[in-house]
């Protein structure tokens, strides 16, 4: 059989340069929301096919990678015809395992729970700059608050990260968009669709950054709804450029939309405002919506100007958690596309991030005796134990190569070492 050295596609190998890189951020994210109260768990790579396939995750339940029952289980499932072969699932997201997790272990737990989750994450999706099939994911989520204080926190300690991370390429500047489920749904019953309708109405209106409004009108005749009833959805779109919450939502009427929901929004946007950096905009998005299905309220995304992909997303999901327990628990959460900030770093930075400000390679000539080598290694351990970075190597034939990919690998302090 063929060994075959690339990885698997969508999947990526990972040089001494990019985890030097990946370790940086992920330190910087760990103590940025570390500052804000919250506690790292973990939580398994593989889980129950059932929660993975709750109708929760929107468009990426069609995206598992199944795990095949075993042995004899697998053989009955064969025998029965039945053609369920998987009991167990790679995860999609961490949001599905968080919300089995806290149902699990919720005795054990504070109220409210502020969690970080930083994990891989599976997706069989097409491979695209930025997009991959394994990928790290990293999540903020705060459990069993009911009142805006936990969007308010997310957004303040989402936006602090972000703006320490990108200080380092120059980037001060980034977009927070925030609406809310309720106001899309409201939207779209005033207009006469269906509650069972929304979803399939909303993975339309998903899509207007990339087709306009015209387009979602044809995709929404196209799917088989009346004329009339599309044209009085789009028209809320088309009356305003109202840049504030309570400005849009002058068309809605109040039996289907809740005054309480829009001054919800405002307070969240007024609040963290005060809490992020000026050069941070923060803004109503009647348009965002989210793809999954779990989000019961408000709703938020962070775009930065030059790249077509949101690079963090989240809102509230006050349902979930309760699929899995019984009891309905007060969710949100906040999740870091860290494949696509790694994606912005390095077209940013010509040669990555170094391994500390000074670090040091000691190249030993092949004649130096053992006593000098002694030496040498006591001083190193010496130099580590206060925190420096040591590096000890054969000097090679050609020195000046070797001490060019060293400064490449983040070194900068060099000592090379003869016989005399």
């Amino acid at each position: 059989m063929k060994f075959i050295k690339t990885p698997v596609k969508g999947m990526c190998d990972m040089l001494p340069a990019d985890m030097r890189m990946r370790e940086h951020v992920l330190g910087m994210i760990k103590e940025s929301y570390a500052k804000y109260g919250f506690m790292q768990i973990e939580t398994p790579v593989m889980e129950h096919i059932e929660n993975l396939t709750s109708k929760q995750g929107g468009d990426n339940e069609k995206l598992i990678f199944k795990v095949m029952k075993r042995g004899a289980d697998l053989q009955r499932a064969i025998d029965s015809g039945n053609q369920e072969f998987a009991d167990n699932g790679l995860r999609y997201d961490l949001t599905v395992p968080l919300a089995r997790y806290y149902a699990n272990n919720k005795e054990n737990l504070p109220t409210p729970f502020k969690a970080l989750q930083i994990g891989n994450v599976w997706r069989a999706d097409k491979p695209q700059k930025g997009r991959f099939r394994q990928f790290t994911q990293c999540d903020i989520d705060i459990l069993g608050d009911e009142t805006n204080l936990a969007e308010i926190e997310l957004i303040a300690a989402t936006s602090d990260m972000l703006s320490q991370i990108f200080a380092e390429v120059g980037i001060s500047e980034f977009t927070i968009h925030i609406n809310d489920r309720r106001i899309l749904s409201a939207i779209a019953l005033q207009a006469g669709f269906k509650e069972e309708e929304i979803p399939s109405v909303l993975i339309s209106l998903d899509k207007f950054d990339k087709i306009g409004l015209e387009g979602i009108h044809a995709e929404l005749v196209e799917n088989g709804y009346a004329e009339d009833v599309v044209e009085r959805y789009l028209a809320v779109y088309k009356a305003t450029d109202a840049a504030d919450c309570g400005t849009f939502c002058q068309g809605i009427d109040g039996q289907f939309l809740d005054a309480s929901v829009i001054n919800n929004v405002e307070e969240i946007i007024s609040c963290a405002k005060a809490m992020i950096s000026d050069k941070v905009t923060i803004s109503f998005d009647p348009t965002l919506v989210r793809g999954m299905g779990y989000y019961t309220g408000p709703i938020f995304e962070v775009s930065i100007n030059g790249y077509n992909f949101s690079i963090a997303g989240g809102g509230r999901y006050d349902k979930m958690i309760g699929k899995f327990s019984g009891q309905d628990v007060h969710a949100t959460g906040f999740s870091i596309g860290f494949e696509r900030i790694i994606t912005i770093l390095k077209d940013k930075m010509d040669d990555g991030a170094k391994i500390s400000a000074d670090n040091q390679a000691i190249l030993i000539a092949k004649d130096v005796p053992l006593d000098k080598k002694i030496a040498l290694f006591k001083e190193a351990k010496a130099l580590r134990a206060e925190g420096a970075v040591v590096t000890i190597q054969p000097m090679r034939k050609n020195v000046k190569q070797q001490i060019t990919k060293l400064e490449n690998e983040g070194f900068n302090n060099f000592r090379k070492i003869y016989k005399d």
